[in-house]
């Protein structure tokens, strides 16, 4: 073969592999898996739907859109709205009666328009199988429901009056448009196309990761350290029916989530004509008046607490339960001391009840910089370029 010949051989063979590689497809990206570290003592059954396995792509993404105002679908300084505007970290992932927007803790959507119920805390919610809100509306057992999954509070709070006040289609278009989003969701989900779906999931994933398991109490349980004899005092009273009987609503030692995600009529009130308590889900004449007992952890960042935040302290709490819980049809059994107005704490009782619910606060997780908002967004907007502010103030 002459060299002009096997020029041309070479040619040939070099523009039909080149031909082969400028037709195969790109390849297609595949989210790395996320798995949660169960800690010790916690529950092993999660709540993650099998249709959005956990990725580190995903909860990455999912990051960003929590803490994202543009999620409202607008671009208005002043009319942005994330999730992350009511769900503060260090405030338990509520907005904390010192919010600086939402005086004593009542929040409202961006039109003015007043949040129902006070927000609870977005924590342990992997964990949660029997419904979310306080009246348990949205729950994955419910069939008969287009909102069962956690995923669906995510498009709720686009669209609701109460909150973002905003249109999912804009939602899309508006987080389509920004540089670098596209990209995230190939990552994520293979697609540069974004869905609300898609949305729903991301950020019901980077939720699920926000878990807290490092409380001195937790710290105590594992042997790491000692809890001081008014504190083992409060532990005692916590867990006894001759003491604050709390732990038939919230747990046991051996329940570490301290609730049991259930609803119960707390002896608040004689008259019940909230359109949204459990009865309003059920149907059931013994929920009227029923609210999920709430998570116990950092609770001392949690107020104003109950569905109305009605008490702004957990002195108030304490002293509710004691004094002034109300006898009605309605209130569930387990207030062993309804007769009685109350378990009737002396003052000493109270001072340790509350030193023991003090060590359910966990510094690592309320300063987690995981679960905080990112410095810098993907079209290279900062926090304070997306973070929002109200006109209703």
């Amino acid at each position: 073969m002459n060299n002009k010949a096997l020029f041309l051989l070479i040619l040939i063979t070099f523009l039909i592999s080149a031909c082969g590689e400028k037709d195969k497809p790109d390849p297609v990206h595949k989210p790395t898996p996320y798995e949660i570290k169960v800690p010790r003592f916690f529950p092993t059954q999660l709540n993650i739907p099998a249709d959005n396995p956990m990725t580190v792509e995903g909860i990455e993404l999912g990051r960003f859109l929590f803490y994202d105002g543009r999620l409202s679908g607008r671009t208005d300084f002043d009319s942005l709205m994330s999730c992350g505007s009511c769900h503060v970290q260090s405030r338990n992932f509520e907005p904390g009666i010192d919010h600086p927007v939402f005086t004593g803790g009542k929040t409202f959507g961006i039109k003015g328009t007043p949040t129902p119920h006070y927000p609870l805390p977005l924590i342990n919610l992997v964990w949660n199988q029997s419904g979310y809100l306080w009246n348990g509306s949205i729950y994955d057992g419910n069939t008969n429901s287009s909102r069962r999954r956690l995923e669906d509070l995510v498009w709720m709070g686009v669209v609701a009056p109460h909150e973002m006040n905003g249109d999912t289609n804009r939602t899309k278009a508006l987080i389509q448009s920004i540089s670098g989003y596209p990209e995230l969701f190939s990552k994520a989900f293979g697609s540069r196309t974004v869905t609300m779906e898609n949305i729903n999931k991301a950020i019901a994933q980077f939720v699920r990761t926000l878990i807290s398991a490092n409380s001195k109490f937790d710290r105590y349980m594992r042997g790491e350290e000692q809890l001081t004899q008014q504190e083992l005092n409060g532990f005692i009273l916590f867990t006894t029916e001759e003491g604050a009987d709390c732990f038939h609503c919230h747990g046991s030692s051996g329940n570490p989530l301290f609730t049991t995600n259930l609803f119960y009529n707390n002896g608040k009130d004689t008259e019940f004509t909230d359109p949204r308590d459990r009865y309003s889900v059920t149907q059931n004449e013994t929920d009227r008046g029923a609210y999920k007992a709430t998570t116990l952890r950092n609770i001392a960042l949690s107020g104003p607490y109950m569905h109305d935040g009605r008490f702004a302290t957990l002195d108030e709490v304490i002293d509710f339960y004691s004094h002034h819980v109300k006898m009605s049809d309605y209130v569930n059994p387990l207030m062993h001391h309804v007769a009685e107005n109350g378990v009737q704490l002396t003052p000493t009782e109270k001072a340790e009840l509350k030193v023991f619910l003090l060590t359910l606060q966990d510094n690592e997780f309320l300063t987690n910089p995981d679960f905080g908002p990112p410095s810098v967004f993907p079209d290279g907007s900062t926090y304070t370029d997306v973070a929002g502010r109200f006109k209703h103030q």
